[in-house]
């Protein structure tokens, strides 16, 4: 992520959901809800910088591996693994989980599917993925890029992004507006928490969201 970041609302921040970051997102007209992925097993909660992997069909003159880049993903770091969402192996095991939750790596997301998830899940570690199927990936696709932008769920993910995940899915904000989006979505947090606190008194929930203009909340400036 961007280093001129302001600390404090990044520790606020870590309390959103993905769906408050997703209507920020919206209000800067962003992509960034990641589609097709959610949470497989582990924690249901991932806050950090994407460290973004690219895989590739395995080059039968010159094969490579498909998970020694591990070794290079710092702490609270989010291992973003693009297998171009395939279904039929996997890029990401047991091993890889207990390696990672062992060096503190903040969880992976994989544009495919993982396996071991048993062992993930023993671990603590998350994992986020389009599914989970047994197969291998070794001999079959090997690591491509690593550092570079990948696609996960059909939105673009550099290196350095910042990847948030729930139970309700992902979500990835452009490292360059991450005080932006998270800014607005703390803002709008408070007025939906507003909203409640005014319904729960007795106000009617109509004139509630009337009052808060909730209905607009997400809504680019130059579309109100």
């Amino acid at each position: 992520m961007n280093t001129q970041v302001d600390q404090e609302v990044l520790e606020k921040a870590r309390e959103l959901t993905t769906a408050e970051i997703s209507d920020a997102l919206d209000y800067f007209r962003l992509p960034g809800s990641v589609l097709g992925i959610g949470h497989i097993v582990g924690p249901k909660k991932i806050f950090g910088p994407a460290f973004t992997v690219r895989f590739a069909p395995v080059d039968t003159a010159k094969p490579g591996t498909v998970g020694d880049y591990l070794d290079n993903i710092p702490a609270d770091a989010v291992a973003v693994l693009d297998n171009s969402g395939r279904l039929d192996c996997t890029v990401w095991g047991g091993i890889m989980s207990q390696v990672a939750a062992n060096r503190g790596v903040g969880g992976t997301v994989i544009n495919g599917v993982c396996r071991d998830t048993e062992e993930a899940e023993a671990a603590g570690y998350p994992l986020y993925a389009a599914g989970r199927f047994m197969r291998t990936g070794k001999d079959r696709v090997q690591v491509d890029a690593v550092g570079e932008p990948v696609t996960l769920g059909g939105v673009r993910v550099c290196h350095g992004d910042l990847v948030v995940a729930d139970a309700d899915g992902v979500v990835v904000v452009p490292a360059a507006r991450v005080m932006d989006v998270l800014k607005r979505a703390l803002a709008m947090s408070e007025v939906e928490h507003g909203i409640v606190r005014a319904a729960l008194s007795g106000m009617k929930l109509s004139e509630a969201r009337r009052q808060y203009g909730y209905h607009t909340l997400q809504r680019a400036p130059e579309d109100k």
